[in-house]
C-alpha cells in the first residue's frame, strides 16, 4: 500500500487543477460538490493508510531509490503520526468545505471554483508536509501550504485590512521558510543528504555537535516555530485570524499551527536526537522556556481581547505553548498526551471559530462589548459555544481533557500548574464572551484600552447578513465537538494513538493512556476556575479588567511588519542562546 502514499498529495492537487480550469463553466453546486468529494476521498485514503501503517510504509517517489546508501529522491514516510496528521488535515478540510457550502458571494470573489480549489491545494500541502521523509521536500510542502494560506487569508481582497493581514502573514512565514532553507543548506553541506534519517546518521558519524550543527538546528527550529506561532514568532497569527474567512481560521488554528509543532517533534527525533545532534537537556531547556513563555503570553493576551476572533487566535497561541512544553519533556507519555490533546483541540477550536463566523455573518460584528445580549435567540449556537469553551478548559471526558491529563502527569511539578492556569484563563475568556453575547449577563463593559481591536465595523462574509443560519453552519461545529468528545471516550482509541506515536517516535515502551483520578480532578479544577473567572469578569468587570502592566504587552501587537521581523530575529537569537551552553561543554 506504500505506493498509494503520493496520492495523498496528488488527489487534492489534481482536484484543485480541475476546479481552476473548469470552475468558470461549472455551476456553484457542482464545483463545491467536486471539492467535497475530492477532499473526502483523500481523507478516506489517509484513514485507510493509517489503519495499515504498522510497520511504517516508505515510498521513494518515481522509483528513485538510494544507491549504495546515497539517495537524492523524494521519500514519503507513512507512519502513525504522519498519516494521523494527514487524516486530521483532510477531515478538517472537509469540515471547512461543508461549513462554507454556498458561503461566499461568487461574483465578488471570482469564479465558483476559486475558494474550494485553494482549500484543496492547502489540503495537499498539509498532507505532503505530514508525510515528507526528507527535509527539502518538507520545506517545499511547507511553502506550498504557506503560499495558499496567504491567498486564503487575503481572499476578501477588496478589504484593505484583509490584504494587510495576508501581507503580514506572508512576510513573517516567508522569513521562517528562508530560515529553514538555510538550515537545510548547512545540513546538506555537512552530510550530503536530505533524507531526515540519513542526515541524522551522518551527523552521528561525524562526531559530537558543533557550531554548524547548532546553527542548522536554530534555523530549522525557528522556521517551524514561526509556523506554530510560538512566542515571539506569533504576531502574524492574530492579525491573520482577524481578517481570514472563517473556514480558513478553522484550518489555521485547527491543524496548520499544530503541523508546526509536529514538525519540531519529527525533525528533532529524526535528525538531531543522536550523539551528533543537539543534546537532550539543551532541547528540553529550549522548548520548555519557549513553551512556558508562549502559554503565559497567549493566555494573558487572550483574556484582554474583545475581538472574538482575535481572542480565539490568542487561545491557540496559548495552547501551542502547552504542546511545545509536552514535546520538550522528551518522554513517550508526554508524546501520547500531546497527540491526543492536538486531536481534541482541533475539533474544539474549529467549532469555536465556526460559531464566531455565525456571529459575524448574522450581525456583521465580532465585538464582545457591542454584541452584548444581541445573540439571545441563537440558542443552538450558544450551546455549541459554551460546549467548546468547556472542551477548551479540559473538562472530562473531552479529548482535550484526556490529552491534558496525560501530559500533566508526564511533565509534573510546576508545569502542571501552567497547564491548569492556561486552560482556565483561555476557557474563561471564551465563557465570558458566551455569557455576555448569548445570554446578556452583567452590565455592558466599559471601553478598554486604545490599543485594543474592537471587532466593530466588520463586513459579513456572505452577500448579506444572515436572517437564518444555514444548517451546515451549525451541523459542522456540532460534529467537530462530537469528534473531540469521541477522542476522550472511544474505547481503545487512546491506546491506538499511543502505539502509533511510540512506534514512530522515541521507541519507548508502548503505553496505554487512560483516565486517572488526578487527571480527572485537574480537568475539573481548570473547568471550575474557568467558570469562576468568567463569572467574576461578567459581574465585576473592573475587578478583572485592564491593568497598566498589560499595556506594554498589548502594544507589542503593533501591526507593523518591521516590529514583527525584529521579534523574529530576537526569537532566533534566544533559541541559539538556550541551546548553546550544552554544546560549549562538550
Amino acid at each position: 500500500m506504500n505506493h498509494l502514499l503520493p496520492l495523498l498529495v496528488a488527489v487534492p492537487l489534481l482536484g484543485a487543477a480541475l476546479l481552476a480550469v473548469c470552475g468558470r463553466r461549472l455551476p456553484r453546486f457542482a464545483a463545491e460538490t467536486i471539492a467535497c468529494a475530492v477532499s473526502a476521498g483523500t481523507a478516506g485514503l489517509a484513514l485507510v493508510l493509517l489503519l495499515n501503517s504498522s510497520p511504517p510504509m516508505v515510498e521513494w517517489v518515481g522509483g528513485w531509490v538510494p544507491e549504495g546508501g546515497e539517495g537524492v529522491g523524494i521519500v514519503l514516510i507513512g507512519d502513525g503520526p504522519g498519516l494521523g496528521m494527514a487524516s486530521l488535515a483532510s477531515l478538517l478540510t472537509i469540515a471547512a468545505l461543508a461549513y462554507s457550502w454556498r458561503y461566499f458571494d461568487a461574483p465578488a470573489r471570482g469564479h465558483a471554483g476559486s475558494f474550494p480549489a485553494l482549500l484543496l491545494i492547502f489540503q495537499g500541502g498539509m498532507c505532503g508536509f505530514a508525510i515528507a521523509g526528507d527535509l527539502f521536500n518538507a520545506f517545499v510542502f511547507f511553502e506550498l501550504m504557506s503560499v495558499v494560506a496567504y491567498a486564503l487569508t487575503g481572499f476578501r481582497v477588496e478589504e484593505a485590512k484583509a490584504v494587510q493581514g495576508a501581507l503580514t502573514f506572508g512576510v513573517i512565514n516567508s522569513l521562517g521558510a528562508y530560515a529553514i532553507l538555510m538550515g537545510i543548506a548547512l545540513l546538506y553541506a555537512r552530510t550530503g543528504e536530505l533524507t531526515m534519517t540519513q542526515i541524522g546518521r551522518k551527523l552521528d558519524a561525524h562526531g559530537g555537535p558543533d557550531a554548524l550543527t547548532l546553527a542548522a538546528f536554530v534555523l530549522v527550529l525557528t522556521g517551524l516555530l514561526v509556523k506554530a506561532a510560538a512566542v515571539p514568532f506569533h504576531f502574524w497569527l492574530p492579525d491573520a485570524h482577524a481578517v481570514a474567512p472563517t473556514p480558513v481560521c478553522m484550518l489555521l488554528s485547527g491543524v496548520m499551527v499544530e503541523l508546526g509543532a509536529y514538525g519540531v517533534w519529527r525533525v528533532y527525533g529524526a535528525v538531531f536526537s543522536g550523539p551528533g545532534g543537539i543534546p537532550a537537556p539543551d532541547l528540553e531547556r529550549t522548548l520548555l522556556v519557549v513553551g512556558v513563555l508562549t502559554a503565559l503570553v497567549g493566555a494573558v493576551m487572550c483574556w484582554y481581547q474583545r475581538h472574538v476572533k482575535r481572542l480565539l487566535a490568542y487561545s491557540t497561541v496559548a495552547h501551542v505553548g502547552l504542546f511545545v512544553i509536552g514535546i520538550g519533556s522528551l518522554t513517550p507519555e508526554a508524546d501520547d498526551g500531546i497527540a491526543l490533546y492536538i486531536l481534541g483541540h482541533a475539533g474544539v477550536k474549529a467549532a469555536l471559530f465556526a460559531c464566531a463566523g455565525i456571529l459575524l455573518d448574522r450581525y456583521g460584528n465580532v465585538d464582545e462589548h457591542e454584541l452584548h445580549g444581541r445573540a439571545r435567540r441563537l440558542r443552538g449556537v450558544a450551546v455549541l459555544f459554551v460546549t467548546g469553551a468547556l472542551g477548551l478548559a479540559g473538562l472530562p471526558p473531552f479529548g482535550t481533557g484526556l490529552g491534558k491529563a496525560i501530559t500533566e502527569e508526564a511533565v509534573g511539578g510546576p508545569l502542571t500548574a501552567v497547564f491548569v492556569a492556561v486552560s482556565a484563563v483561555t476557557a474563561g475568556a471564551v465563557l465570558r464572551v458566551a455569557a455576555r453575547v448569548f445570554f446578556g449577563l452583567g452590565p455592558k463593559p466599559p471601553d478598554g484600552s486604545s490599543y485594543e481591536t474592537t471587532g466593530t465595523g466588520e463586513e459579513p462574509e456572505t452577500r448579506h447578513r444572515l436572517k437564518r443560519i444555514p444548517d451546515t453552519m451549525t451541523a459542522v461545529p456540532a460534529l467537530l465537538l462530537a469528534g473531540s468528545l469521541a477522542v476522550g471516550v472511544a474505547p481503545g482509541f487512546a491506546a491506538v494513538v499511543s502505539h502509533s506515536v511510540n512506534e514512530a517516535g522515541s521507541g519507548g515502551a508502548i503505553t496505554s493512556p487512560h483516565w486517572t483520578l488526578p487527571g480527572v480532578l485537574l480537568g475539573l479544577t481548570s473547568t471550575a476556575l474557568a467558570v469562576g473567572l468568567a463569572a467574576l469578569a461578567v459581574n465585576r468587570p473592573r475587578l478583572l479588567g485592564h491593568r497598566p502592566w498589560t499595556e506594554p504587552l498589548r502594544r507589542l501587537q503593533s501591526g507593523h511588519i518591521g516590529d514583527y521581523v525584529a521579534w523574529l530575529l530576537v526569537g532566533a537569537t534566544l533559541l541559539g542562546a538556550l541551546a548553546l551552553p550544552g554544546i560549549l561543554t562538550l
